[in-house]
């Protein structure tokens, strides 16, 4: 650790991520952009959209059957006479209005007529010619959707911070929005470190690795929303380490794989210390992800992130995503973990929260996990074939099969 960062802890998980999330909320996108509704996908909403109209805009039918009226059906079996019949898109003014003992045919989206009050499905009837027989009552409003019962003519519908899923597409089409007004992608510098890593279309030497940290981090921050930006590798060599970081913090926010430890050619936060970076903790009480470490240089936040490539991505989703996403003008959201039943017996030391990959399985209702085979925080090859991460608590030394444990979703 470097000695100018003594003054800052090692924290509990818990007590990092509220600090992470204390920071995240002064923070705001920079800029917003128009792009057509298809491009909107997975973007973050910067506007309010608000309905053109009731919706429905009319007495909607939500099945297909016999409009009544319901007082008519108060003895069953009761036979009606059929004047008519009303399919999806029919012109209010041709659809005829119903007096008692009358009804019509009608679709499922199609306008109530005049007159009716209720919806019975056609499975409950028996029709001859231009009589029905019908035997099931139905209550007053059944099967009919009320005009503005789904939104009112300038009500909001979707708010800034959202992400533009394809229910927030068919909202936004709904109220005829052809594009929509989206923040901008947070630039997010990537720099990994050491004398070790090379780049991927290198052959690495006996004693080197692939840079494969640069890639997954790019990953995660374009599905978090940002804009990732890598930057060369940088040596175990303060100079051109100073170099890159400083022209990481040109970017929204730099984040540094490696060089965080406490090994003589952990230079990350020496280098950090000199150029005057404030520090907000040296390390979580988390594995992996130790050594993490999270701060600000020149009005721009940095994370320090492991080397070892799970510890690398763990840390991510614990911690960087949350600045992610307030750059990128995100709505703040807490992590939530799930349950699921264990399938073998864990058995672990205490001390630090542990956020292990692992598979979650099952089907239906009845879901189990187990720890993937893995063999340490370098081990790609497992955390590649894990979908989640059981959550074990810092007093927790043994859990047993069949309990329900805490599960992050990847």
């Amino acid at each position: 650790m470097a000695a100018g960062s003594q003054s800052a802890a090692v924290l509990s998980f818990e007590d990092a991520r509220h600090l992470v999330e204390q920071h995240a909320t002064h923070l705001n996108p920079s800029s917003k952009e128009l792009v057509e509704l298809l491009d909107s996908y997975g973007r973050i909403l910067a506007e309010t959209v608000s309905a053109d109209r009731n919706f429905p805009p009319f007495r909607r039918v939500a099945r297909d059957g016999y409009a009544v009226i319901a007082s008519d059906l108060t003895f069953l079996p009761a036979t009606l006479t059929v004047i008519g019949e009303v399919r999806a898109g029919a012109a209010i003014d041709s659809i005829p209005s119903l007096t008692s003992g009358q009804t019509v045919n009608i679709m499922t989206g199609a306008p109530a007529p005049n007159g009716a009050d209720a919806v019975v499905m056609v499975e409950y009837t028996s029709c001859q010619g231009n009589r029905v027989e019908i035997g099931q009552r139905v209550v007053t409003g059944e099967n009919i959707v009320a005009v503005g019962s789904e939104g009112k003519r300038g009500e909001i519908l979707l708010i800034p911070g959202m992400k533009i899923d394809q229910a927030a597409i068919s909202v936004a089409a709904s109220v005829g929005k052809a594009r929509l007004l989206v923040f901008e992608k947070p630039k997010i510098a990537v720099l990994s470190t050491g004398d070790e890593i090379v780049d991927i279309d290198f052959q690495p030497g006996a004693s080197q690795i692939r840079n494969s940290n640069s890639y997954s981090l790019a990953a995660q921050i374009q599905a978090a929303g940002g804009e990732p930006l890598l930057l060369p590798i940088a040596p175990d060599e303060p100079e051109r380490l100073r170099e890159l970081i400083n022209d990481g913090l040109e970017a929204d926010l730099l984040l540094l794989a490696g060089g965080v430890s406490m090994g003589k050619y952990d230079l990350v936060e020496q280098v950090l210390t000199e150029l005057g970076a404030e520090f907000f903790f040296t390390g979580a009480k988390i594995q992996p992800g130790k050594p993490i470490v999270f701060g600000k240089l020149d009005n721009k936040y940095f994370f320090g992130l492991p080397g070892n490539p799970v510890s690398t991505m763990v840390t991510f989703e614990l911690f960087v995503r949350p600045v992610l996403e307030a750059l990128a003008g995100s709505v703040s959201r807490k992590l939530a973990f799930l349950r699921a039943r264990l399938k073998s017996e864990i058995k672990v030391k205490t001390g630090l929260k542990r956020f292990l990959p692992a598979n979650l399985s099952g089907e239906f209702e009845n879901a189990e996990v187990e720890l993937a085979e893995w063999h340490g925080s370098g081990d790609i090859a497992a955390q590649a074939r894990a979908n989640c991460y059981i959550v074990i608590s810092p007093d927790d030394h043994r859990l047993v099969a069949g309990e329900w444990v805490p599960v992050l979703l990847r």
